[in-house]
């Protein structure tokens, strides 16, 4: 059985192909997924949640991961969402690799986003806006920047300046035009290309302000009572998301269609429709589009995939 630190795995899967990989993926089978959320019993408001998936045909990939928001306020920080991938062979269920879980999410999550981008945002896209100085924000940036290689600016913004400083600082050795900002709404005005990877639970992308052809991606707010764009960035927008199944939990979407701002049949297609070209992304140039990740389990298992085709 292979054991894979999170070094081994972001080696492993680097952005280009994990990209690649997924886009193939939704053009198959899709897997049998589940997910089960714990909550603390104490009521700290930690998750521990496990998600298991069986790709017909194929492997089987179980995430076990805890999601611990208050990690980023330790000393020194921890990442809020870390655990374990293991990976079964689907004919016999023998163990074959187990990962580091925390990478595996990354990894997951920004190609996920990645993928919407390179379907959805213009290709002529050149400066890029990162909300939120996290664990997902470098990769992330790194993750854009590798379906989008002309970028000419990665603009990186945080409530915690220094924090969103240090995300620039690191991409910045890896050879990407980053840098830390702190007038939002300036940089929403002129990005084409945001990314919300937060945990705030009120908007913060005013969509009034969201030029003509701009892609939004939103990521953070997996709760029903979580938010990172406004009503008015719903209403604007052409509407996707990576699971239409897998859609009615993050709060972005489940708000606006409380507020009778939109309604469910206004998303438009998912990544399933998209890569299989039964449906059709941006209408226009001008048309903002929104990208809603909700990630799911069959992602860890098409990510799992990857991974073991990688190293197996």
């Amino acid at each position: 059985m292979i054991l894979l630190d999170a070094a081994a795995v972001h080696a492993a899967l680097a952005w280009p192909g994990l990209v690649n990989a997924l886009r193939a993926a939704h053009q198959g089978a899709v897997p049998v997924a589940d997910v089960v959320v714990q909550a603390d019993p104490a009521g700290s408001g930690n998750q521990f949640v496990t998600l298991p998936g069986w790709l017909p045909g194929g492997l089987i990939a179980v995430k076990m991961v805890g999601v611990f928001p208050g990690n980023l306020a330790l000393d020194p920080p921890q990442p809020s969402v870390q655990g374990l991938v293991a990976v079964f062979d689907g004919q016999t269920g023998s163990p074959r690799l187990v990962a580091d879980g925390a990478a595996m999410t990354a990894r997951k999550t920004c190609a996920d986003s990645a993928l919407g981008a390179d379907i959805l945002a213009r290709q002529d896209a050149q400066t890029l806006l990162i909300l939120g100085a996290g664990a997902l924000a470098p990769h992330m940036a790194a993750a854009m920047a590798a379906i989008r290689p002309d970028l000419r600016r990665i603009a990186i913004w945080n409530r915690t300046a220094a924090r969103a400083e240090q995300v620039a600082q690191t991409l910045r050795t890896l050879g990407l035009p980053a840098l830390a900002v702190t007038d939002l709404d300036a940089e929403v005005a002129q990005a084409d290309i945001i990314s919300c990877v937060t945990m705030s639970d009120r908007p913060l992308v005013k969509g009034a302000l969201l030029k003509p052809g701009a892609h939004l991606d939103l990521v953070g707010a997996y709760l029903p009572t979580m938010r990172e764009a406004d009503d008015t960035a719903l209403a604007r927008a052409q509407l996707f998301t990576d699971a239409k199944s897998n859609m009615r939990g993050g709060g972005d979407l489940v708000q606006a269609v409380a507020a009778g701002v939109i309604g469910w049949d206004d998303v438009r297609a998912d990544l399933f429709d998209l890569t299989q070209g039964t449906a059709t992304g941006r209408t226009s140039p001008d048309a903002i589009t929104l990208f809603k990740n909700n990630g799911g389990a069959h992602l860890d298992v098409f990510t799992a995939a990857a991974l073991w085709q990688a190293v197996g």
